[in-house]
């Protein structure tokens, strides 16, 4: 049992790590590649879990290879479209102009419904309201609504905004995050002084953000805000 409890907590880092190692894209943004890799990589995790008698590195060396596999091909792809176009396909249009191709619907087998569900996810509810519609290689659509049905930004509104940069959370539950405050543009030192006089300390804190401009909320522990 214990043998078996350290087997999986090996091979758990190892598989954390690798997934690191080849990019955040795994879990968030999958093209072709990198979801066969990870399934592949899923089923071979789980011989040496599920056989003991099994050597750790009969699952390890196969998951380094496939590791090196994947970063050698992201490489190649970023320089090579060609080899890139072959392994992860091409951007394909589904609705071009506000006329729907059906031709293209049915080369990648897509039905109106699935369309419409996707749509709607975009909060669009009419396939009149769409321009461009593009299938991408990770399998989402991007939209481009025409002109009537498209939310105004500031510059066509001439509204004049100011840039504070972006909020971010710089304290939580007491602990300070140094990533945070350099988007901010902060340092530990001005945000303690900043604290100060507030009399406030940051074990105090349980969530603070703040911008470039200025701390914009703070909300001490037991819910307490101010």
């Amino acid at each position: 049992m214990f043998i078996s409890a350290v087997r999986s907590a090996l091979i758990y880092v190892f598989i954390i790590a690798a997934m690191r190692i080849m990019g955040k894209r795994q879990i968030s943004d999958m093209q072709t590649s990198e979801l066969v890799i990870t399934l592949i990589i899923s089923d071979i995790a789980a011989i040496p879990l599920q056989n003991t008698s099994q050597p750790l590195l009969s699952g390890i060396i196969p998951i380094l290879v496939l590791m090196s596999m994947e970063i050698i091909f992201s490489v190649i792809m970023l320089k090579k479209s060609k080899f890139r176009k072959l392994i992860c396909g091409s951007p394909v249009l589904l609705i071009e102009d506000g006329k729907l191709l059906e031709s293209q619907m049915k080369r990648l087998r897509i039905s109106t419904e699935d369309l419409c569900a996707q749509l709607r996810q975009l909060n669009i509810f009419s396939l009149n309201e769409v321009q461009y519609c593009i299938a991408e290689t990770n399998g989402s659509i991007s939209v481009l609504q025409k002109p009537p049905y498209r939310t105004p930004n500031c510059a066509q509104s001439k509204i004049k905004t100011k840039d504070d940069g972006i909020e971010a959370v710089v304290i939580n539950d007491g602990e300070i995050l140094s990533n945070s405050l350099k988007l901010c543009g902060m340092n530990e030192e001005i945000l303690l002084k900043r604290l100060s006089e507030l009399k406030l300390r940051k074990e105090d804190i349980f969530i603070l953000t703040a911008d470039k401009k200025k701390i914009t909320s703070i909300i001490l522990k037991e819910s307490k805000n101010i």
